[in-house]
């Protein structure tokens, strides 16, 4: 009896695991996202946003941006809106140097047009999300 419910045990917690992890999609995201880059825009690297169906309140990746280039970085996901996803561009000193929250509505995309070579942070986080799942690409033009 014991075997029988250890058994039983290991099987529900695989299934539990393999639907967690299986709900985030990102690589569809990121796919229909590389297309949408404004014209003369080249791709250069994608993102996962993947806040663990809300386990995670923030996702955050780093790139060294080049003086004199404009990066322009979308959000994709399910539907049309960007489902609460919000992205924030930090410097290299943390400081705030661009987001989608714009004037109380949220942007799928900014473009940034480098002023200081540098390491940025690029920072997901999740308001009022309801998958807390996303693709995010990164493109720039000089």
């Amino acid at each position: 009896m014991k075997k029988l419910i250890f058994a039983l045990g290991i099987v529900l917690l695989t299934t539990s695991i393999s639907q967690s992890y299986a709900q985030c999609n990102t690589e569809k995201h990121v796919e229909a996202c590389i297309p949408k880059l404004q014209s003369g825009f080249t791709f250069l690297k994608s993102y996962n946003i993947d806040g663990q169906g809300g386990a995670k309140d923030k996702v955050e990746y780093s790139y060294v941006f080049t003086k004199g280039a404009t990066y322009q970085i979308m959000i994709c996901n399910d539907g049309e809106a960007t489902d609460g996803i919000v992205l924030t561009l930090y410097d290299s000193n943390r400081k705030k140097v661009a987001s989608t929250k714009y004037e109380g509505s949220t942007l799928s995309s900014i473009a940034f047009p480098c002023q200081v070579t540098g390491i940025y942070y690029i920072t997901f986080t999740f308001e009022g999300s309801t998958n807390h799942c996303g693709g995010s690409v990164l493109g720039f033009k000089r």
